[in-house]
C-alpha cells in the first residue's frame, strides 16, 4: 500500500541518490537491485522476487521508521541539495548515465540536468500524494 510516509522516504532517498551521482558519478546509481537484473533484450526483465520486494519496500516505511525520522531525513537531504546547488562551481559538469533501459545509451546527464530530474521527480510524487490526500478526507486541492 502507498503511504505519504512512503512517498517521503522515497523521495529523500531518490534525491540523495541523484545528489550522490552529481558529486560521485555512475558508481552513484549502480549497486543493488539494479545490477542483479538482465537489462537486455533477450533477459525478459525477468526480476527476483526477492529483489521486487526490495524495490517495493523502498516506497513503505520499515519497521523502526517513523514519519518524524523520515520527514527529518528529507529535511536533511534538502539541506545538502540546497548547498550543493550554491556551492558547485559548473553545472554543466555531466556523467554518463549506468545501462538501463529508461536511460539513453551513451547519456551523459550534466548537474543541471540531474537537478531538473529531481525537481521532475518530487513534483510527480507530490501529485500521488495529493491522490492520497483526497481519497482520504474528499476535499480537492485544486479546482
Amino acid at each position: 500500500m502507498l503511504t505519504l510516509g512512503g512517498l517521503i522516504r522515497h523521495v529523500a532517498e531518490t534525491e540523495e541518490q541523484w545528489v550522490n551521482f552529481i558529486v560521485d558519478g555512475p558508481a552513484a546509481l549502480g549497486g543493488g537491485e539494479r545490477d542483479e537484473i538482465d537489462w537486455s533484450p533477450e533477459g525478459g526483465l525477468e526480476v527476483d522476487p526477492e529483489v521486487a520486494a526490495g524495490w517495493e519496500a523502498r516506497f513503505r516505511l520499515q519497521p523502526g521508521e517513523t514519519l518524524p525520522g523520515v520527514l527529518g531525513r528529507y529535511e536533511r537531504v534538502a539541506r545538502r541539495t540546497d548547498k550543493l546547488v550554491a556551492t558547485l562551481p559548473d553545472l554543466d559538469v555531466a556523467h554518463a548515465l549506468p545501462p538501463a533501459p529508461w536511460f539513453e545509451k551513451g547519456a551523459r546527464w550534466s548537474a543541471r540536468r540531474t537537478l531538473l530530474h529531481v525537481i521532475a521527480e518530487t513534483a510527480q510524487h507530490a501529485g500521488h500524494a495529493d491522490i492520497i490526500h483526497e481519497s482520504l478526507d474528499g476535499q480537492k486541492s485544486m479546482g
